[in-house]
């Protein structure tokens, strides 16, 4: 049962700003292929991932500085600020180069918004809970993860792209008034200075979490193929809503994280983490074989699974191993080998397709390799850490 004594108003507004960010930047990514391909841009769409968690990654070392610095509300605040531009920005573009440097320009969104969050928790769940609040923050962005590209597509295809886009630009304005109303948890806070964005050697990466990151990149490369593949896969099966994958890939996520984050608390971070690793690789084989539409729901939904278990985790992992000074800097170095692992998955699983149906297979079985690689190194790995070590 929830403890309500932990779980604070300030927590539940963290959680539903972070549905309507998720939702607002997800809405849009089951239609960008089709998007792209009209501007004469179908070679790139392995871009349309890649291109943006390149920024998402190379902002997370400011991001974690800054959420440490400058406080966890700030950071939140400004990557839901780059939604709400850049979804008013997208109606306008001409050109495939635009579109580009605007995906580009899109990823600075989560390259700090998910590390506000989570060192905000950080700070205000104590460590045995933290497998639990990680699920439950996770929950609310699945939920917007779920919701975004079904409605998305939904408006997509009944008033056009262009509403599309506008909706997502008002969830994301949505995101930052709820934020704004929250307290911040940083004690020792600095004014901003240009002095913070100046990064050295040691605000790159926090040495204390490079076992769960290790595992958060081998992992995640699976996510950028899906997300990059579901609405040329969907559509070649004959799924008319490109949302409607994506939809059952967070259901699915969302039925679980809460209880894969509970379960990581009671047993520890790699117990757990060797379950869904494994149930990774064992998805992407099912999707790679998949020859009906009804196999490749099933894949879609073990993934699902498979995700909402490893995410709060490694969450949970990595705060629980960060310096007690600098848990943001360690959420972001997790969050940079998350986004390295989605940003390869992407552009290698764009060029490995190529445009053919045919390809489908070899690029989920390099997912299905990726997978079984971060399972062996959990177990290999030793000495054994606890949940709260």
């Amino acid at each position: 049962m929830i403890n309500t004594k932990i779980y604070t108003p300030q927590f539940w507004l963290v959680c539903v700003s972070s549905l309507l960010f998720f939702a607002s930047f997800n809405m849009i990514v089951p239609e960008l292929p089709a998007y792209l391909s009209k501007l004469g841009g179908a070679n790139y769409k392995g871009l349309i991932i890649a291109l943006f968690t390149v920024t998402a990654m190379l902002s997370r070392p400011f991001s974690g500085k800054l959420a440490d610095k400058i406080g966890r509300v700030p950071v939140m605040m400004f990557g839901s600020a780059v939604c709400f531009i850049c979804s008013l920005v997208y109606p306008v573009l001409t050109s495939i180069s635009g579109f580009l440097l605007l995906r580009l320009v899109h990823g600075f969104s989560t390259g700090f918004t998910p590390t506000g969050q989570s060192a905000y928790l950080s700070d205000i769940i104590p460590a045995q809970r933290r497998g639990e609040a990680m699920g439950l923050l996770g929950t609310a962005g699945t939920l917007g993860s779920a919701c975004g590209p079904a409605v998305g597509g939904t408006i997509a295809n009944n008033f056009g792209l262009n509403a599309m886009f506008y909706c997502s630009s008002a969830f994301a304005i949505l995101s930052i008034l709820i934020l704004a109303g929250i307290r911040e948890t940083l004690s020792d806070k600095h004014k901003f200075h240009v002095s913070v964005l100046k990064v050295k050697g040691h605000d790159l990466f926090e040495p204390r979490v490079w076992v769960p990151c290790i595992v958060m990149g081998l992992s995640a490369y699976a996510y950028g193929a899906m997300y990059t593949m579901m609405p040329d896969i969907g559509e070649f099966m004959g799924i008319k809503n490109k949302g409607g994958l994506f939809a059952y890939l967070t259901i699915a996520s969302l039925l679980v994280r809460l209880l894969g984050g509970k379960a990581s608390d009671r047993w520890g971070r790699k117990p757990v983490l060797r379950v869904s690793t494994s149930l990774i690789a064992i998805a992407m084989l099912v999707i790679a074989f998949a020859d009906s539409l009804g196999m490749l729901i099933c894949g879609v939904v073990m993934y699902g699974f498979a995700q909402g278990a490893t995410s709060p985790t490694l969450l949970a992992w990595a705060t629980d191993l960060s310096h007690e000074h600098h848990k943001g800097r360690g959420v972001a170095s997790l969050y940079i080998f998350m986004e390295l692992g989605i940003g390869v998955g992407a552009l290698t699983s764009g060029i490995i397709y190529g445009n053919n149906p045919t390809n489908f297979f070899a690029i989920f079985t390099v997912c299905c390799a990726f997978a079984a690689m971060a399972f062996i190194f959990l177990m290999l790995h030793r000495p054994s850490i606890k949940a709260t070590s």
